[in-house]
């Protein structure tokens, strides 16, 4: 049996804005949600919601009405939420619309996207439990799978995950994780008692993500009975192929023009017509398919960049520094007991700021533009580290006043 597990990724941060040095001490509006900028986050919000969430959610509807097989999961970060709730409010109804159908999984991450867990255990269990919250404010569901951002795993992670309650963590499929095997079965962690991996086929997976409008791919066009021939192929020598991506893949990575709706609408239909084949949530996965074996991941990967690593947000000074000063805050600012700080601080922990202050501009930079509002890597740290001068500001005046 070849079972497809759909996973997109959903995730939009709260952009800095251009933030000069005589703001310090004067303006502690930090979030660029009202420039006449194209890449203010009002504007991205909106232009994303017309060109991929509402269409793709409409569509994904659709399927999920014509194939009761059929399912998807995602994980939709707490900011993004967050943003629905301010400038699309549309949107946010349209997922609400596929969870209610109880064939579309939610999983849990850290509500801010953060890098949390690497620089603060109480932190990263407190935006995990945020998240859950919103999401049963919302959806009315608790997740029981867990995504850590941009898939970011090593197997303290996995153990660390069990205590807190999951059953399940999605992760990268990475070649130098799994050397001769195959990234189409579910592992175990290694070192835990039974918590589920399941691993991205990124070869499947950036097919439809990255290459399915390259002209010079040598199987361009791809065709939805191309790629389940490629998927059905697996049966007798896999359990499931987990398709991750980002969910703006559709219409807005991969535009209209391309033919990406029209491939996602015929796939149902093609991997069905293999009778082993079907689809599953995270959850239906680990439930049905026992582990052939441990995994064991001593260091970090993720699903960023070829190399599958951290260097995506820590690769250079400035990101080790920016990342540094901003969890040197956390005992202070949490000390004030302000909420308003509080949540200055935990947007400022968005792994997407860090990243795009990447440096590793030769087989990545088109990605670390994407939705990028900075001319370079040293404006996004200098616009990151006023703001960050001017946020401790305020937190010393603060406790100043408790003093």
């Amino acid at each position: 049996m070849a079972s497809v597990c759909f996973y997109f990724q959903v995730h939009q941060p709260r952009r800095i804005k251009k933030y000069r040095i005589y703001d310090i001490g004067k303006n502690s509006s930090y979030f660029d949600d009202k420039s006449e900028s194209n890449l203010n986050n009002r504007k991205i919000i909106k232009k994303v919601s017309e060109k991929c969430y509402l269409p793709t959610n409409k569509l994904i509807l659709k399927l999920l009405k014509k194939y009761p097989k059929f399912c998807v999961s995602y994980s939709l970060s707490g900011v993004f939420l967050e943003q629905l709730e301010e400038y699309s409010k549309p949107t946010l109804k349209s997922f609400q619309k596929l969870v209610d159908t109880g064939r579309v999984e939610l999983l849990s991450e850290t509500y801010y996207h953060s890098l949390s867990f690497l620089y603060s255990r109480s932190e990263f269990v407190s935006q995990i439990e945020l998240h859950k919250k919103k999401i049963k404010e919302l959806f009315g569901v608790t997740p029981t799978v867990f995504r850590n951002t941009e898939l970011i795993y090593n197997d303290d992670l996995g153990r660390f995950i069990e205590k807190i309650g999951y059953k399940g963590i999605i992760t990268e499929g990475a070649d130098h994780v799994l050397d001769w095997r195959s990234p189409n079965f579910v592992y175990k962690a290694a070192g835990s008692k039974d918590l589920k991996v399941l691993l991205k086929n990124y070869k499947l997976s950036d097919d439809i993500a990255f290459r399915f409008s390259s002209r010079s791919w040598s199987e361009w066009p791809l065709t939805s009975e191309k790629f389940a021939q490629w998927v059905s192929s697996i049966n007798g020598n896999g359990q499931v192929v987990n398709l991750f991506m980002d969910y703006e893949t559709f219409g807005e990575h991969q535009w209209e023009d391309t033919g990406i709706f029209k491939f996602l609408e015929n796939l149902p239909s093609e991997i069905l017509k293999h009778p082993d084949n079907d689809f599953v949530t995270p959850t239906d996965a680990i439930k049905r398919y026992k582990p052939i074996g441990d995994l064991s991941c001593p260091n970090f990967i993720s699903w960023a960049d070829v190399e599958r690593d951290l260097s995506a947000w820590m690769s250079n000074d400035i990101q080790k520094d920016a990342l540094r000063r901003v969890y040197e805050l956390e005992k202070k600012v949490f000390l004030t007991n302000n909420a308003k700080l509080i949540e200055d601080w935990r947007r400022l922990t968005t792994s997407d700021h860090f990243y795009y202050m990447c440096t590793k501009w030769f087989n990545d930079g088109d990605v670390h533009k994407y939705f990028n509002p900075y001319d370079s890597p040293y404006d996004a740290f200098i616009y990151f580290m006023r703001v960050l001068t001017d946020l401790e500001t305020r937190i010393e005046r603060k406790l100043q006043i408790y003093a």
